[in-house]
C-alpha cells in the first residue's frame, strides 16, 4: 500500500470554490484501477490549507496508471489553478510498524 501525500495551499478567498471542484475531482481519482481511498483535510490553522492523503495500491497505480490518464488531466484542470505554491507530492510505503 502506498500513502500519497501532499499539502494543498489554496489562494486567498478560493477554499469553497476549491472544495466545490475538489468534490468532482474525486470521481476522477476514484475510478483508477488501484485506488483505495481519497482524504482531504481542512487546516485549523489556516482554513486556506489542506491536506491530501490518497492510498494506492501501488507506486505504479500513482505514477504509471493515474498520472499518466486523460483523467489526471481533467483533474489538472479542475484543481492546480487554485494552488499557491504548487504542492509537493510525496508517497510513503513501507509503514515501520508491524
Amino acid at each position: 500500500m502506498i500513502v500519497e501525500h501532499a499539502i494543498l495551499q489554496v489562494r486567498p478567498g478560493q477554499s469553497a470554490t476549491f472544495e466545490a471542484a475538489m468534490t468532482k475531482a474525486r470521481a476522477l481519482v476514484a475510478s483508477q484501477p488501484g485506488f483505495h481511498s481519497i482524504e482531504v483535510r481542512q487546516s485549523d490553522d489556516d482554513p486556506e490549507r489542506y491536506l491530501l492523503l490518497i492510498l494506492w495500491d501501488s507506486i505504479e497505480s500513482h505514477r504509471d496508471g493515474f498520472r499518466a490518464s486523460p483523467e489526471y488531466q481533467q483533474w489538472r484542470a479542475l484543481l492546480h489553478h487554485f494552488y499557491d505554491p504548487m504542492p509537493v507530492v510525496n508517497c510513503y510505503g513501507r509503514s515501520i510498524f508491524p
